[in-house]
């Protein structure tokens, strides 16, 4: 009797777990593949097919290399096949490249249909040429010929000036938020402060996934490059300094179908957790200011 209840709970497990594998969408990408070779400037094609996926439905693809974002080959009817699509002429050779496609507007937005298919290659013989020809020219670059050098006690009297005249004027500045970035106004919305220098922020799309691209940027340098958000949340890990407030702000790469980008942010530091959605577009950031106790 026992064997029979353990048998009988098995199957049940077994049926209920198909039942549910079967209602996940996915997204299979039969070309490129591993054997793929994309010549520039020939026009390129791209195959798929899908599960519970309706045909009315769009899947948006990407070019990637590197995890980074190369170039958006656009969103498309799913109807499993696409050509004639044009790659930008300044990408370059290699064989670390490859395509993701993502589900767009899904039904159930916690089970997001997206592929990543293996590396392959893309070859651009103009480019390679170009290459060729600035590494020729570096090479034959005469450096010009170096001055005589001035009295060693002059040099070291002028290198302590500028020094002190660069620590006054970093002194001064240490403080100021920056108010631009890349030609773009940033806007503070909130003010932060953590026990821990170092803290976990996690991003996500805010509202409808519409194909949004994004940077994160701490203190001006760059902490996600060129992200596609979805709804799950991306992690990433940052050190704070801790004698100054420092600046954390989002910079869209797009505006998606839906202008302007907007993301969902949380930061903790483990004890304290802080939620805020920013929103950019292509001339203005929104940022958040964060501080250590």
């Amino acid at each position: 009797m026992r064997q029979f209840h353990f048998i009988f709970l098995f199957v049940l497990s077994l049926t209920f777990t198909v039942a549910h594998t079967q209602e996940t969408s996915t997204i299979n990408i039969i070309s490129p593949n591993e054997n793929t070779t994309w010549n520039i400037p020939d026009k390129i094609s791209l195959e798929w097919n899908t599960v519970k996926i309706d045909t009315s439905k769009s899947i948006r693809f990407f070019l990637v290399r590197n995890e980074m974002v190369v170039q958006e080959l656009g969103s498309f009817k799913n109807d499993g096949f696409e050509d004639g699509i044009a790659l930008a002429k300044n990408i370059g050779s290699g064989d670390r490249y490859q395509v993701v496609a993502i589900e767009l507007f899904p039904d159930d937005k916690f089970n997001i249909a997206k592929r990543v298919t293996p590396f392959f290659t893309i070859t651009n013989a103009a480019s390679d040429e170009r290459k060729k020809k600035q590494q020729l020219a570096n090479v034959n670059t005469v450096s010009p010929k170096k001055k005589r050098k001035k009295s060693k006690a002059k040099t070291k009297v002028k290198e302590s000036i500028a020094q002190d005249q660069t620590a006054i004027v970093q002194t001064e500045k240490k403080d100021e938020p920056r108010n631009s970035f890349d030609g773009r106004k940033i806007s503070y919305t909130k003010e932060f402060e953590f026990d821990s220098e170092h803290i976990i922020v996690k991003i996500w799309d805010h509202g409808r996934q519409d194909g949004d691209i994004v940077s994160i940027y701490l203190n001006g340098v760059q902490v996600v490059k060129k992200y596609y958000l979805t709804y799950w949340k991306k992690e990433f890990k940052i050190k704070l300094d801790p004698n100054k407030s420092n600046d954390l702000f989002l910079y869209a790469h797009n505006l998606g179908d839906s202008p302007p980008n907007t993301v969902a942010v949380e930061i903790t530091d483990g004890k304290k957790s802080e939620n805020i959605v920013l929103n950019s577009d292509l001339q203005s950031c929104e940022a958040v200011l964060i501080s250590v106790k």
